[in-house]
């Protein structure tokens, strides 16, 4: 069954870039992440989903404690095709019980249920005030 693009990111976030263990974050790649996936990031581009994965695992090594949490509604609209959609979705990451570390959007393009393409953006810390 397909999943929602907003269930897609939270997947990703949660079982891609915030898990610790290698076996399982590959598992869950295998269920959401399309064979080709696109990942963009500031400091660099990296195709397929082996390379995402290992990407994805160099950063937890880095933040092995910290957690995402996405923050406020994920937007979403429909795709070039039916089958197609995309969002955007900002969120935090870091230690628990601790601000932020740093904070980011992900616009995100799915196609049948699985992410074909992730841009990462890094943004300024969200004003615990507002």
């Amino acid at each position: 069954m397909p999943q929602d693009i907003a269930t897609l990111i939270d997947r990703s976030l949660q079982g891609i870039f915030g898990e610790a263990d290698d076996i399982r974050r590959r598992a869950v790649a295998a269920e959401i992440y399309a064979d080709d996936i696109l990942f963009v990031e500031p400091h660099g581009s990296y195709r397929g989903r082996d390379e995402v994965v290992r990407v994805a695992g160099a950063i937890r090594d880095r933040h092995p404690s910290f957690l995402y949490q996405v923050i406020g509604p994920v937007e979403a609209m429909p795709g070039e095709t039916p089958d197609a959609e995309i969002a955007r979705a900002r969120w935090t990451s870091g230690a628990p019980g601790e601000p932020p570390a740093y904070a980011g959007t992900d616009i995100v393009l799915s196609k049948n249920g699985r992410i074909t393409a992730i841009y990462m953006f890094f943004d300024g810390l969200p004003d615990p005030t507002h």
